[in-house]
């Protein structure tokens, strides 16, 4: 019998899993759920990495070889996650040959404390490819105003990049104009571009939340109606752009020179209010052609109830359009709310990445004094 997740595959839509962890890869669960939850990917950001690293057990080895090399945390910090993401590259090897380099991908952060500095970001993205050294890792560059020329070099690097943190069409247009960008540069410096790849992450749950806080605050009966439906209509005519934008003679000349589409990716996918439907950020958003990355909650969510119906996108412009023109109407400034949001999604990846940093330097200074015993 064909599941959720195995209907919701045959719709186009790639499951990735959001999140990643040694004991993950080391157990078999990464392996098993590609075979039994059609997962086809990984994203990682720093919050993941500090919590699997929390956990600690299985870094304590490598973390003590670490400390008595006298690694920096921040040396520590890489070698541990672009371990991992090498070995979890590997085991979505198979993924990666299976659909000519679309799936079978997993993606490495750079630091959040380079989001406004364009070369330091273009600088680690580059040191982070190398590192890593597998074909279907993407490096994943925050869409700060920053972060749009580091994306196009990147890219024309000859490097497959992972963009975070969009929240606005706006923003979106900006990113799409920095990916082909990137591959004309690519192309006019030899690279291959038909191996190129990108995803543009949306962001989704995180728009709801924000905009519903300003409904509430309201209060009126028709302020109350729009709730819980900003995040599904932001993220449809985000599709509406990507149609658009990847029809126009530029995008066609690349795509007929080998180049390949920049895929929208649906993230922060997990449902914050327990009053919601657990699969309401999967079942609503199916198109061929996109990514949703699932923390494992929704992931096994879907694969136990989920109800794939088909494109439920394409149909639905008219009434996302009308829905954004009902919430200015009440007053809610949504070019607000998505600066509000991008501030708060670097500080909230900054604070993780803090918090590795932490968590490291404990563990390389208990390595250390245990070496000294």
């Amino acid at each position: 019998m064909s599941t959720p997740t195995a209907q919701l595959s045959a719709a186009g839509v790639s499951i990735w899993l959001d999140d990643l962890s040694r004991q993950r890869i080391m157990t078999g669960n990464l392996a098993d759920l590609i075979a039994t939850r059609n997962v086809t990917g990984v994203t990682t950001n720093p919050t993941i990495f500090a919590g699997a690293l929390s956990k600690g057990e299985a870094y304590e080895a490598q973390v003590s070889g670490l400390a008595a090399k006298g690694a920096t945390t921040d040396e520590a910090i890489f070698e541990i996650t672009t371990d991992d993401v090498r070995a979890a590259s590997d085991v979505f090897l198979p993924v990666f040959e299976e659909t000519g380099g679309v799936d079978g991908r997993v993606s490495i952060e750079v630091s959040p404390d380079l989001a406004h500095d364009t070369e330091a970001t273009i600088a680690q993205a580059k040191d982070l490819a190398a590192r890593v050294d597998r074909p279907n890792v993407l490096i994943k560059i925050p869409a700060t105003k920053a972060g749009l020329p580091a994306i196009t070099e990147v890219i024309g690097a000859g490097i497959s990049v992972n963009v975070t943190l969009i929240f606005s069409l706006e923003r979106y247009a900006e990113v799409i104009d920095a990916y082909l960008s990137g591959v004309e540069k690519a192309k006019a410096a030899g690279h291959k571009i038909d191996t190129l790849h990108s995803v543009a992450s949306f962001f989704v749950s995180r728009v709801d939340t924000e905009v519903d806080k300003r409904l509430s605050a309201i209060g009126t009966d028709e302020a109350t109606a729009l709730k819980s439906k900003a995040g599904i209509a932001n993220a449809r005519l985000a599709y509406e752009l990507f149609e658009r934008e990847f029809a126009t003679d530029r995008a066609k000349a690349l795509l007929d020179a080998g180049a390949t589409v920049q895929r929208p990716l649906w993230a922060s996918t997990g449902v914050k209010d327990p009053a919601l439907p657990d699969t309401l950020y999967v079942t609503e958003l199916v198109a061929a052609g996109t990514v949703n990355t699932m923390p494992e909650k929704t992931l096994e969510a879907t694969f136990d109830h989920g109800e794939i119906t088909g494109d439920t996108i394409t149909g639905n412009y008219a009434d996302a359009h009308d829905l954004f023109d009902r919430l200015a109407a009440v007053g809610v400034d949504f070019a607000d709310v998505t600066q509000v949001l991008e501030d708060e999604g670097v500080e909230k990846f900054v604070a993780s990445w803090h918090e590795l940093q932490g968590t490291v330097a404990k563990a390389l200074e208990a390595g250390t004094a245990e070496a000294a015993q």
